[in-house]
């Protein structure tokens, strides 16, 4: 994820890679190779980095459970202006509001990676939805993904066609019988959850096995019509009026990436998301991508696990600290089969 993010820098002309840092030297070492960082400008620790260098802007690229740590750290120095980082948010709902109140203490903006917001499906979708095409949006239907790792995106785009408005509660259920563990976090295999915000419009989502629930990733059903993104063996991008199914045209783009993507690292989601974060450090305004909208979507998912452990709908806001996944695994109320070697 970090050569993601470095080129996507290396693209804007108003930005300059000037250092990195990785506890693996030779993972630092390479980095620093492909992005010509100087080799006095390359570090194990970024504390270490921050003191050296004094950056305005960081990318923090590391595994979940390690994002408050180096999160905050980058916020509390005095040069540090701006913290770009990847998603999930963090590995505990805890977390992830000290993560976001800390920023918000030091007057750092905080964003986090949810590129997809800027690919043109979602946003054409987005727009369809402004201009009254299918009327009042109803519910957000997802078939796609999971619920933690890729719902950090799923979620957040059904909150992106929903204004990203607060949910009111959630209620799920889970199966988790082979083991997966992405990035440090366990990632359970298949999910079922519905929520509803507190404008009265439902996420519904159905991942795994059940993912085929309905004929495409995104479903955005409206008074008037409906529209559908990611299209099983049709278009990616279809608005459904009256029964008339019509293909949008969203130049070639997919849910992932602009053009084949072979020539680069990430996609051209990833510089369009750079230009933004860069574009609201200069102007002041609030970022699409900031820590505030993250945590609605953070609250749906750690409040669907909850909703898991305790057997029934949890109401919002979440009052739990933990993981409730993890914490279901550790007491072996989950437990998934090992992965074989």
């Amino acid at each position: 994820m970090g050569y993601r993010h470095a080129e996507a820098y290396r693209n804007d002309e108003r930005c300059r890679i000037v250092a990195c840092a990785d506890v693996v030297p030779e993972n630092a070492a390479a980095f620093a190779e492909t992005f010509d960082v100087p080799e006095e400008n390359v570090y194990e620790d970024y504390e270490e980095m921050l003191h050296g260098v004094h950056p305005d802007l960081v990318s923090v690229t590391v595994p979940p459970a390690v994002h408050e740590t180096v999160v905050v750290g980058c916020a509390k120095h005095d040069a540090v202006n701006a913290v770009h980082c990847e998603k999930p948010m963090a590995h505990t709902w805890a977390s992830a509001q000290r993560t976001v109140q800390a920023c918000w203490r030091t007057d750092t903006q905080l964003t986090f990676n949810r590129q997809r917001r800027f690919g043109k499906p979602f946003a054409e979708a987005k727009r369809l939805l402004d201009d009254g095409e299918i009327g009042d949006l109803r519910r957000v239907e997802i078939g796609w993904g999971d619920f933690y790792d890729t719902g950090a995106h799923t979620v957040d785009l059904a909150g992106m066609f929903n204004g990203d408005r607060p949910a009111e509660w959630v209620i799920a259920q889970l199966d988790y019988r082979d083991e997966d563990v992405r990035f440090g976090a366990h990632q359970e295999n298949q999910m079922w959850a519905q929520w509803r915000y507190d404008n009265g419009v439902h996420g519904v989502l159905s991942t795994g096995e059940g993912g085929d629930l309905i004929d495409a990733a995104f479903l955005l059903r409206g008074t008037e019509g409906v529209v559908r993104i990611g299209v099983e063996d049709g278009p990616m991008l279809e608005l459904d009026r009256a029964g008339e199914r019509t293909a949008v045209d969203v130049d070639g783009e997919t849910m992932h990436r602009a053009g084949s993507g072979d020539d680069r690292f990430g996609s051209v989601f990833h510089d369009r998301v750079v230009d933004h974060v860069a574009d609201s450090l200069e102007t002041g305004t609030e970022p699409v991508l900031s820590g505030r909208t993250g945590l609605n979507t953070a609250e749906v998912l750690f409040g669907g696990y909850e909703s898991v452990r305790k057997r029934g709908r949890v109401g919002l806001p979440l009052e739990i600290e933990g993981n409730p996944l993890e914490e279901m695994v550790d007491s072996g109320a989950l437990d998934p089969a090992p992965v074989e070697e």
